[in-house]
């Protein structure tokens, strides 16, 4: 059974319609009990990094969600998902995130407004490290991204700025190198919508589910 978490943030009906798709047994909620019994566990969301993590400690959903990694129950975030897995976010400035990665959130530069913010589309992922997300998913496959926010990428090595040993295993290019999936133990995260990105994104979110 999957548990997707419901913490009223938008874009989780495709995460549920995905996971339908794919022949899944899902729930939708926010009970802990729920949570911690599920195989696997997904963090989806669009919206603010505020009123998220706001949502998610109104819920209590935070403390399940270091539960969920303390056990080892797989855990994926989508999109604003992977942003709150980790400290802090330029879009909420004294606003603590997850904290289950290290690293702070920055805000894709605009390049004096030769790039359109939000980031919207489809882009091609280039795989820095091997990742269990993208078994049998080429490089260069195109995935849909909506984000206004981003996780850094270092100039070298496939490892995050914040030293905990979490693994960059995708990127993506606009303007700046996009951290678009990360690894580390039992938690991976994608910027970008699997569940938006066709026959590939559905491959990568099977991927997950068979963890």
């Amino acid at each position: 059974m999957i548990a997707i978490c419901d913490y009223d943030a938008g874009n989780i009906r495709s995460v549920q319609r995905a996971c339908a798709h794919l022949g899944y047994e899902y729930i939708l909620t926010r009970d802990r009990k729920d949570i911690l019994s599920a195989d696997h566990v997904i963090l989806p969301g669009v919206g603010s990094f505020g009123n998220a993590m706001d949502k998610l400690k109104e819920y209590g959903i935070d403390s399940v969600l270091q539960e969920v990694h303390e056990r080892g129950i797989p855990l994926l975030g989508i999109c604003l998902g992977l942003q709150l897995f980790f400290e802090e976010s330029e879009e909420s400035p004294g606003v603590k995130g997850l904290g289950l990665m290290k690293g702070k959130i920055r805000r894709i530069p605009d390049q004096d407004g030769l790039l359109k913010i939000p980031h919207m589309g489809w882009n091609s992922l280039r795989y820095p490290a091997p990742g269990k997300l993208f078994e049998g998913i080429p490089e260069s496959t195109y995935v849909y991204f909506v984000h206004s926010y981003y996780l850094p990428v270092p100039g070298e090595g496939c490892v995050t700025e914040g030293g905990d040993g979490t693994r960059i295993t995708a990127s993506a290019e606009y303007g700046v190198p996009v951290g678009a999936s990360v690894e580390r133990e039992n938690l991976f995260a994608c910027q970008f919508h699997p569940e938006k990105s066709g026959e590939w994104g559905l491959k990568i979110l099977d991927n997950f589910l068979k963890v």
